[in-house]
């Protein structure tokens, strides 16, 4: 017997949705292609994640986009270079190379995510576990670089560059051209929607685990003294989440909490407010995908299994029959990492400012120097002095001078001798204050969304199949079909077909009868279906039929579009007032 999972890939391959990409050459491992009605699917995803994170917050969400080619030091700043990486292992017989701990857990169900190379080492050795396609003895585990390498330009080791692995350096690169045509106010959250490559070891769940797909996230910035988020408790006071925290899971319990969004903040299981309110934001959205709270819960990484940069991250786990547990986001508390690392490797001002309530008194070093002096000592080299010592501040170059053993300091090259500078103490009203914003990061793969979206659809009604998608998320809206094929009908479909399709994306729907033709819509989720009777002709009007109760209305062609559109917003089409007609059976019509 099928699983759910095998039934739902063969109908997404059938339908159009979506194949493994390069099949004619024998396929690739970890890419997919999204066909017509996948590519539907995939964007009213995208527009819907959209909609609940970047318009329903633009007085603070701005979105941008960036390049998916980065340049290597973006990367070593942001500690990609060193820590994004997976263990691998190879197979002494077949050379073939699986990832150390997804092939420990396959074969012994346990959670092997943040053990070392030693530990998984020993566990494949003790255990005895060998190559899953051969038999063979397996080698010792070593770390894999995750990224993509390509190089910018002419073949050059300075020119290296990676793809990206997330969207969200593009976004720390450029806070400080978003904070300043924010007016310099935080709050404030930019957002991306783009390709990321991560060159997985060996990806073996289908669709599920890719190694290029589609990113979502946001990098939020907040003053943490100040974090101004008073929408969690007027947005998500009565909102409730599933929890499973890592205090819970290192005592070897596996079941969630059910816990009140804010309580969860102020009792500190979430230790960012912002992290906080964005878990209930993408509790929201994974709700209007179809999948109820009972099926969803926020899992927290213990500290082992954390990314480099974060203090504190939950991933947002959807329950699918074939993995049991399948991470469709993650939330991150990035506090200072990302901005830290490019102040330093860059020296660019990534700081937000804040004005202080009361001046802060501020005793600072600086070094002042008698330029009579430099241009009686250096003569005609003097001009090269002053260009020197301008490139440094005041501060820096105290600084320089202090921790300088020699007699000089070297300022760009330019060997400056100590006696002539002199350092001073002085003492600064400050009313404005530099600080680096703390982040707040939800992150969500578009692909693993589209597969939680069809698998929860996805539903047998006796012998037909039933794609029961959100209706606003449907990559059809609206299938038009004729009672007979024959005219004058076939002529007024083809007007209402016209259209609407000015509006929404419509099929012409085709089949021996109207059983047939209503049954091809339902299996790729056509929310509604217009049909063209005998009446149509007489007082010009239609039935609309509703795919989830199979009830129909009868409306006049000149309010078709008012009526999809309030049914694609959600509202009861049955209460609008029109006639109702009864769904009869439709079995003997296929």
């Amino acid at each position: 017997m099928s699983s759910k999972y095998d039934k739902v890939i063969d109908f997404a391959i059938r339908k159009g949705i979506l194949w493994q990409s390069f099949e004619i050459y024998g396929g690739q491992a970890g890419f997919y292609d999204l066909g017509p009605l996948g590519v539907l699917l995939k964007n009213n995803i995208v527009e819907l994640w959209r909609n609940y994170f970047v318009k329903q917050h633009q007085d603070f969400v701005v979105e941008i986009e960036t390049p998916i080619i980065t340049p290597s030091i973006v990367l070593k700043a942001s500690g990609h270079e060193e820590n994004f990486t997976d263990y691998a292992v190879e197979c002494l017989q077949c050379h073939r190379i699986y990832r150390a701990d997804h092939l420990v857990e396959e074969r012994l169900g346990i959670s092997a995510e943040g053990l070392s190379a030693e530990e998984l080492d020993k566990l494949i050795k003790e255990n005895n576990i060998r190559c899953p396609i051969c038999g063979g003895v397996l080698g010792n585990v070593h770390k894999f670089l995750l990224l993509f390498q390509t190089y910018i330009g002419p073949y050059s080791v300075s020119n290296l560059a990676y793809l990206r692995p997330e969207a969200a350096q593009g976004m720390f690169i450029n806070f400080k051209r978003v904070y300043e045509l924010m007016r310099r106010r935080l709050p404030i959250g930019i957002a991306q929607i783009g390709k990321v490559a991560r060159n997985e070891i060996s990806p073996r769940q289908g669709p599920i685990r890719l190694r290029e797909f589609t990113i979502m996230e946001i990098e939020f910035f907040y003053d943490d003294t100040n974090p101004q988020c008073e929408v969690l408790y007027e947005r998500c006071s009565d909102e409730r989440i599933n929890v499973l925290t890592a205090e819970l899971r290192s005592r070897g319990e596996n079941r969630p909490i059910s816990v009140n969004v804010v309580e969860a903040f102020n009792e500190k299981i979430v230790l960012s407010p912002w992290l906080a309110y964005w878990m209930c934001i993408s509790k929201k959205f994974v709700n209007a995908l179809g999948v109820p709270d009972e099926k969803m819960y926020f899992e927290e990484k213990l500290p082992s299994e954390r990314a480099h940069y974060s203090k504190q991250t939950f991933d947002q786990i959807v329950i699918v029959e074939k993995l049991g547990k399948l991470e469709v986001s993650g939330h991150a508390y990035r506090h200072t990492y990302d901005l830290e690392r490019h102040i330093a490797f860059s020296k660019a001002d990534l700081y937000a400012v804040k004005q202080l309530k009361s001046p802060k008194m501020l005793k600072k070093k600086i070094v002042k120097y008698d330029k009579n002096a430099i241009i009686n000592m250096f003569g005609s080299k003097a001009p090269l002095i002053f260009k020197a010592l301008s490139t440094m501040s005041s501060e820096d170059l105290a600084k320089l001078v202090e921790e300088s053993k020699e007699d000089f300091v070297n300022v760009g090259g330019v060997e400056i001798p100590k006696n002539i500078l002199r350092i001073e103490t002085v003492e600064e009203n400050i009313w404005i204050e530099k600080f680096i914003p703390h982040v707040a990061e939800p992150s969500f793969g578009a692909e693993r969304l589209l597969y939680v979206v069809l698998e929860y659809a996805y539903s047998e009604d006796g012998n037909r199949i039933v794609f029961r998608v959100p209706k606003q998320l449907a990559p059809i809206k609206v299938g038009i079909a004729t009672l007979v094929d024959r005219e004058p009908l076939e002529r007024i479909a083809q007007e209402i077909f016209n259209t609407l399709k000015k509006f929404y994306y419509v099929q012409y729907l085709e089949g021996s009868s109207i059983g047939k033709k209503y049954a091809q819509a339902d299996e790729i989720g056509i929310p509604y279906v217009i049909t063209v009777d005998y009446d149509s002709i007489s007082n010009r009007s239609v039935t609309i039929r509703d795919r989830d109760s199979r009830k129909q209305i009868r409306v006049p062609i000149e309010d078709i579009v008012k009526v999809i559109d309030l049914g694609l917003k959600g509202e009861n089409i049955f209460a609008l007032g029109y006639p109702i007609i009864e769904p009869q059976t439709e079995s003997k019509e296929l």
